[in-house]
């Protein structure tokens, strides 16, 4: 199979290169789930979004977003068919992998002052050690007041890091497999080290020089991080990777790699056949969970405000939109990495440049936890896709019992929806910092504009 690449002439090369420079602004602006949807209002209502809460009536072609507590985001385009034929829906995660600061998390030790963390979906702990974090969140206090918080990204900005133990004194932890070599509460990030002015006998002076600063600067005091969010994140600006330029390395690839290239998809949709939908989730990398999860009403909330708000709602009407609709899970694949060849099934992996991956089914073992689309669906797919020059592959994650994942994919086929799991290749997955082919990229962000134009 030939790449992507291969068919671009230099005006294609050159909208796949710009493609991706818009993409790394987003990346480099979107280190968390909050600051995902934030940027992803900003670029909507620049395209005419609207809030939907400031809706009264709408029709065919009409926008809408809503937003869910700041941390997941549904958006519509309104088609000229009624919602109970369903819908075209393109669905991303807008969590990843990170540190997250407990909720008492300063402590001083022997001159240091030390922050506690959590860390947060899965990650190879040892990774995140020796290398420049940013923190990023919300700090919420009593009389209501949010102060967001981002340090460490600006060129003058201090910086924190989880240290690592240096090799000349590291024959015990050499011994040690990988997932024993750094603990979870090994992941202790240091902050600061100078003691405020006190007495001789005064204890934890570096704390408390500490707390000085986070007041003067952020008004915030220590009993205010009991009801913050804040997360430590790989510092730094997304990068071209190869002298060829032709990939991009940064952080959170997995999964805001395929809801930029799915909003951005929808953000281009005009007056469709079938409403065209992008979801964007939290709480992926930890199964969905929780009120700003996949799991959640909050989707099926929004689709019921819609009938409701066109005098069409009842709880049968609901569920035909839901069962009559089509999904794309745009989430990440395991790109094929010749530094280890041996964990793929050659025929079946997912290759840098050759387009969207189409996975089946994910899971473990035997499909375990995954969703299996349907063939019918598949050979849809394969058909729009044809006729449009997308480049794509179907692809698998990885040889049988060698691991596994999961996606947002079972979520939504649970409402008994038609849905196949579509996303991007990326090496180094849950790593701070992934890579991914801007060809990829690009044929992606194809593929979802077709998707939601054609897919009956």
């Amino acid at each position: 199979m030939k790449t992507a690449w291969e068919k671009y002439d230099a005006k294609k090369m050159k909208e796949v290169m710009a493609f991706a420079e818009d993409y790394k602004d987003f990346l480099d602006n979107a280190k968390t789930e909050r600051e995902s949807v934030s940027k992803s209002i900003e670029l909507a209502k620049k395209a005419g979004f609207m809030e939907f809460k400031n809706v009264k009536s709408y029709k065919a072609g009409d926008k809408f977003y809503f937003n869910n507590r700041g941390k997941s985001l549904a958006l519509f385009v309104m088609g000229k068919k009624p919602l109970e034929e369903g819908m075209n829906i393109l669905g991303a995660h807008i969590d990843s992998p990170r540190i997250d600061v407990k909720l008492n998390p300063l402590y001083e030790d022997n001159g240091l002052l030390m922050i506690d963390t959590h860390y947060y979906g899965g990650i190879k702990k040892y990774q995140w050690t020796a290398r420049p974090l940013s923190i990023h969140g919300v700090v919420c206090k009593k009389d209501g007041k949010v102060i967001e918080i981002k340090i460490g990204e600006a060129e003058n900005d201090p910086i924190v890091e989880i240290s690592d133990l240096l090799i000349h004194l590291a024959k015990d932890q050499m011994a040690k497999n990988g997932a024993e070599v750094v603990t979870g509460e090994d992941l202790n990030a240091l902050a600061g080290s100078i003691p405020a002015k006190g007495k001789k006998d005064d204890k934890e002076l570096v704390k408390k020089n500490f707390l000085d600063i986070l007041k003067k600067e952020y008004d915030i005091e220590e009993e205010d991080l009991i009801s913050a969010e804040l997360e430590l994140v790989p510092s730094g600006k997304a990068r071209d990777l190869g002298l060829d330029r032709s990939m991009v390395m940064g952080y959170g690839h997995d999964d805001r790699i395929c809801a930029f290239t799915s909003l951005a998809a929808l953000l281009e949709s005009d007056k469709p056949e079938r409403t065209s939908v992008c979801i964007l989730t939290d709480k992926e990398e930890v199964g969905s969970i929780g009120a700003t999860g996949a799991q959640s009403s909050f989707f099926e909330n929004a689709v019921a405000e819609l009938l409701a708000l066109k005098g069409d709602y009842n709880e049968l009407k609901l569920r035909h939109s839901l069962e009559n609709s089509r999904m794309l899970s745009s989430d990440v694949s395991a790109g094929f990495d010749p530094n280890y060849p041996q964990v793929n099934d050659p025929k079946n992996a997912a290759y840098f440049g050759k387009g969207l991956s189409f996975n089946k089914y994910t899971g473990r073992g035997g499909k375990g936890g995954s969703n299996d689309a349907p063939a019918e669906f598949i050979a849809k797919i394969r058909k729009i896709m044809d006729d449009n020059d997308v480049s794509y592959q179907f692809t698998e994650l990885g040889r049988v019992d060698q691991g596994g994942g999961g996606t947002i994919a079972y979520v939504l086929a649970n409402k008994n929806m038609d849905v196949i799991d579509a996303g991007i290749a990326v090496q180094n997955m849950h790593a701070p910092y992934e890579t991914a082919s801007k060809a990829d990229i690009y044929e992606a962000y194809k593929a979802y504009k077709v998707f939601l134009k054609e897919m009956d």
